[in-house]
């Protein structure tokens, strides 16, 4: 069987892993095989937490919207069917925003999804 020399690709890939792995703590920072396997489940953990925190925001904004909606008498459902209804087409970070920081923005969208409402229920 011929001999491999590995070259640079073997420091290399050693140095990456390391340097992904500054701050761990004991030999997670200091070996090779440790720190592979503490990186590897760093970035599973990462790919993870990326898709949750879009969860949680949108779980956010849909109760910042429903809030918003109920002082203004009209549950969340009833709003969103509403605002469909009337064409209205904005996304649910937009109007938690609007909810927060433009009250009366915000209450006149809550008419109109009231009167497009009231409309299909008639």
């Amino acid at each position: 069987m011929p001999r491999v020399k590995r070259g640079t690709g073997r420091r290399d890939y050693r140095k990456k892993t390391l340097r992904l792995a500054k701050g761990y703590f004991l030999t997670k920072s200091k070996l090779n095989r440790a720190a592979q396997e503490a990186v590897e489940k760093a970035l599973r953990y990462g790919y993870v937490g990326r898709r949750l925190k879009k969860r949680n925001f949108r779980s956010l904004w849909i109760v910042r919207i429903n809030a918003a909606c109920r002082t203004a008498d009209i549950s969340y459902s009833k709003f969103v069917s509403g605002l469909k209804r009337a064409g209205i087409d904005l996304n649910r970070k937009v109007l938690a925003d609007l909810a927060v920081n433009d009250a009366s923005g915000f209450l006149t969208l809550v008419e109109k999804a009231k009167a497009a409402h009231k409309a299909q229920v008639q």
